[in-house]
């Protein structure tokens, strides 16, 4: 009896032993065979690129509709996240660019700041510009409070003429200031302008000069446009922006970062309708809450067939 105890034992590890060597087997094939792995591969890149499609898709709908009459334009652009995940390879940097009447000039209002304040960092870049006790308060109202007086004093003192062809110099819309004309820029430049500040290119090589920058733009103290909006859509998201207004016109320009670590760069520029003061943006935040939500939101990837 006792022997055949032993003998059905040594059947049941035997048998334990096999069905272990034949596991590890199946997995060593697995994991050396290419064409298996580069099907699965293949698989998660088709469904990735299928579902970049359908936001894509969908953004480019609505942006187009809240823009058809002309007097709203709007660029995004995604700048990713350090994360390793699956988000991660659907977000991948500059993987969805969508505009919509983004290459018209508008009244750039105080937008027109920003391309102050990148021709200030390239003469900074080559001696002529230091962050004195005046600069740098004059630097700080122009940007948290969108003062002007900083701003004209910079144009008057290195000409239009020079700051305009800096500006054509970068790839963006010039001329931006005229004799007689409000300052006038497209989405699209502003856009251009917020990839080299947050990539620390071009005029916003130091350092030190785009995290000062950065953390003024975060602390401008009008924030009932992006920053509303997205926080809307995701509480915990943070905006450093610069906005304009003048009549009846309202912009917004900025980087987004959610709190999930995304981040992507967001203009919208709007005018008519009988804007006034700020009225116009509270549609500002409208814009950017369902831009947000279509890109990044739980339905991301899914056909979308409305809009609030």
């Amino acid at each position: 009896m006792k022997s055949k105890k032993i003998n059905l034992h040594i059947i049941k590890v035997t048998l334990a032993i096999i069905l272990l060597v034949g596991l590890i087997l199946i997995w060593v094939q697995h994991f050396n065979n290419p064409t298996t792995n580069a099907q699965s591969a293949e698989t998660s890149s088709s469904s990735t690129v299928k579902q970049r499609k359908i936001i894509k898709t969908n953004l480019t709908n609505y942006l187009n509709s809240v823009t058809k009459d002309g007097t709203v334009s709007v660029s995004f652009y995604n700048l990713g996240t350090e994360s390793s995940s699956t988000a991660a390879s659907l977000y991948k940097k500059g993987s969805i660019q969508v505009e919509s009447n983004a290459h018209t000039a508008q009244t750039a209002a105080s937008t027109y700041k920003l391309f102050i304040t990148a021709f200030l960092m390239q003469q900074k870049l080559q001696g002529n510009f230091t962050w004195s006790t005046a600069n740098t308060d004059g630097f700080t109202r122009m940007i948290v409070n969108s003062e002007n007086d900083f701003a004209e004093t910079q144009l008057a003192s290195y000409g239009k003429t020079a700051i305009n062809k800096f500006i054509s110099g970068q790839g963006w819309y010039s001329p931006v200031f005229q004799d007689g004309v409000d300052a006038q820029t497209t989405s699209y430049s502003l856009q251009l302008l917020l990839q080299q500040l947050n990539a620390g290119t071009g005029p916003f090589k130091n350092s030190s000069d785009r995290t000062k920058i950065l953390k003024l733009m975060g602390k401008q103290i009008y924030r009932t446009g992006i920053p509303t909006g997205t926080n809307e859509a995701n509480e915990g998201t943070t905006v450093t922006d610069k906005v304009g207004f003048l009549n009846d016109t309202n912009n917004d320009a900025g980087i987004v970062t959610l709190p999930n670590g995304q981040k992507y760069i967001l203009v919208i520029m709007t005018h008519g309708h009988g804007q006034s003061g700020f009225s116009g943006f509270s549609k500002i935040a409208k814009i950017a809450k369902n831009v947000q939500t279509i890109v990044y939101g739980t339905n991301a990837g899914k056909k979308i067939e409305s809009y609030d």
